[in-house]
């Protein structure tokens, strides 16, 4: 089969098609004819040698196809069925892909709609569950429209937070729509905010990585309140969690989510696709940091 690799780490141009044996399902998992996979920027770090120094290396964590494979003591989908989720063997971008958590698709999306879900809704699942969101909490969110960012936002509002969220102000319309009440990012962030909350609030989620840890731990009371998903280095400096896979996956939140798109409490994020043979210059937005919503490739 056809999938992306690299031999050398760098930037998008040491992508490479190349060929691989088709994957086999172990227990408990299912094989997928790919027809749509998520790209993160968990992807490019991967490529620039940040997170794994082995060569060579497969990428893409996300997916979505029709299931041609099923492993041991599989029986809740069937050959055919259309699902989505995690390739935790990192390589989803291929024409098929062994999937170690997954759900079926709800009839009214397709394959790229979903295929861009899965890490943005476990990333940010796992840190609401680990900060404790519940109703009647005041949570800020730094970095609150992007993937991660909005699916925070509108978890915490079908919990019964107040979400107050950082954004430019080009997307301040969109916070709006999925519940939260936005404020501009940047200096000045701290009165900002007690203009809306007063008395500061409850919790904070920094997905940004944008260097304001300081300033959340301020509003939230202190550094045992606040999480960063996306500042490693800041919160060893400032005591504040830094929340990875490897401390507990939200997967359950696989399962749950096309019930909440079917009733209207998840609005999906845009989505920009490409071809799989244009995964360069996927991965070249992606590292950019500017794209609202998600990149996908789109195969076969």
């Amino acid at each position: 089969m056809k999938a992306v690799g690299f031999h050398r780490f760098g930037g998008p141009e040491v992508l490479e098609m190349i060929e691989l044996p088709d994957p086999r399902p172990g227990p408990g998992q299912v094989r997928i004819a790919v027809r749509a996979a998520g790209v993160n920027a968990s992807d490019w770090k991967k490529r620039q040698g940040l997170m794994d120094r082995e060569l060579p290396q497969t990428m893409g964590y996300e997916a979505a196809g029709v299931i041609d494979g099923l492993g041991e003591g599989v029986d809740d989908v069937a050959m055919g069925d259309r699902v989505f989720g995690f390739c935790a063997e990192g390589a989803a971008q291929a024409e098929r892909a062994v999937l170690s958590h997954y759900a079926p698709i709800p009839p009214s999306l397709d394959f790229a709609d979903v295929a861009a879900l899965p890490a943005a809704i476990e990333t940010a699942t796992r840190a609401l569950d680990q900060l404790g969101v519940s109703n009647g909490d005041t949570l800020l969110i730094n970095g609150a429209s992007g993937s991660v960012g909005s699916a925070a936002a509108q978890f915490a509002v079908v919990r019964g937070a107040r979400v107050i969220g950082t954004a430019g102000p080009a997307n301040h319309d969109y916070l709006r729509s999925l519940g939260a009440e936005p404020v501009t990012y940047g200096e000045g962030l701290v009165e900002r905010v007690r203009a809306l909350a007063p008395g500061g609030v409850d919790l904070a989620l920094d997905v940004a990585g944008s260097g304001v840890l300081p300033e959340l731990v301020e509003l939230a009371g202190g550094a045992g309140h606040v999480i960063t998903v996306a500042d490693f280095g800041g919160a060893r400096e400032h005591g504040v969690r830094f929340s990875r896979g490897d401390s507990g996956r939200a997967v359950h939140v696989i399962a749950e989510i096309g019930a909440l798109i079917e009733s209207g409490r998840f609005s999906l994020p845009d989505t920009r696709t490409f071809p799989l043979d244009e995964v360069a210059e996927a991965h070249r937005l992606s590292e950019q940091g500017h794209a609202r919503g998600k990149i996908v490739l789109l195969i076969g």
